[in-house]
């Protein structure tokens, strides 16, 4: 469904180039929940946005190619990329309360969409969009459709900003940290919802976030994103179970166990480095509890270990 190619997306600042996309490859299946996960400022949502092709000023596309269907979206113009987003690829943003316009009530947000894609009149988008919203659970969906965003709770305006996203029945799913902010159960009841609408539309979902729960509980693979690279790959049991690079063996250790009693967290030493002068080598090598010189020296290459079992560490470890 999705093939992404050696992408960089670079953002030219006063300070310099920040690299925040440095060399992605991603490949997503028909019908596949590929994972996307990693600390805050690996570059998850910039990958994101960089499949939709909506990379704010200053930044840009530098090098790659991105796939959808074996079309190249770095190929197309503007107005071609306005038909395909919402029709054939959408995307649910971080936080739904900045997302969905203030103004304009749910139900008119979800009909545009419609609207704007299958040119169906007024009230037939209307229509639709009520259907939309009584799908994706929303109580009373033909009263709520005349809600303003505010009158929602954070929960039913995640599920509008759902029902907009899948209202074209799109082939791919972009979902950046669609749980954020939300309660425990209202987390569940939208990974459940977003699992439902997958088998009944055969949408394929790239689900961008940090929890490790969410990412167990709903995807078929996972890509371990560090410093805008890919840093390990492999379906959902091999990276909780037989993970070999030393950085998601840090995002897994930082897990609380349930049943387990500890005085401290255990946490990874550092952050996530300055992406205008990345360190060299491999770019985990100053936070690596098993760094040797020549991992400051060259930079690993993403090998596969195991059938589609992906790492890039120069000492793999079990």
């Amino acid at each position: 469904m999705l093939d992404v190619r050696s992408l960089k997306t670079h953002v030219f600042s006063s300070r310099g180039v920040v690299r925040a996309v440095d060399g992605v490859n991603l490949a997503i299946g028909v019908e596949e929940t590929l994972g996307l996960v990693g600390e805050t400022g690996s570059g998850k949502s910039m990958t994101a946005l960089s499949i939709m092709r909506m990379i704010p000023y200053p930044g840009r596309i530098v090098e790659g190619k991105i796939l959808l269907e074996g079309e190249d979206l770095l190929t197309k113009t503007q107005a071609q990329m306005t038909n395909i987003r919402g029709s054939k690829i959408s995307m649910i943003f971080q936080d739904p309360m900045t997302s969905l316009n203030p103004v304009f009530k749910a139900g008119y947000q979800v009909s545009e969409a419609i609207s704007t894609h299958q040119q169906l009149a007024t009230s037939e988008s209307w229509k639709r969009a009520v259907e939309m919203l009584n799908l994706v659970r929303i109580p009373d969906a033909p009263t709520r459709a005349h809600d303003y965003p505010h009158q929602l709770s954070g929960g039913m305006r995640q599920r509008t900003m759902i029902a907009m996203a899948l209202s074209c029945r799109p082939k791919l799913l972009i979902a950046d940290e669609p749980t954020t902010a939300l309660d425990v159960t209202v987390q569940a009841q939208i990974l459940e919802l977003m699992r439902e609408l997958r088998r009944r539309a055969g949408t394929s979902i790239l689900l961008i976030t940090h929890n490790l729960g969410v990412v167990a509980e709903i995807c078929d693979r996972v890509a371990v994103m560090y410093a805008g690279k890919i840093v390990e790959s492999a379906d959902v049991k091999t990276i909780f179970r037989k993970h070999k690079h030393p950085y998601t063996k840090g995002l897994l250790g930082a897990l609380p166990k349930i049943g387990s009693y500890k005085e401290n967290l255990e946490s990874i030493l550092g952050s996530v480095p300055d992406m205008i002068n990345p360190p060299s080598g491999c770019r985990f090598h100053p936070r690596c509890p098993h760094a040797k010189e020549t991992c400051s020296l060259t930079e690993p290459r993403l090998v596969e270990l195991e059938q589609e079992h992906m790492v890039a560490c120069h000492f793999v470890r079990d």
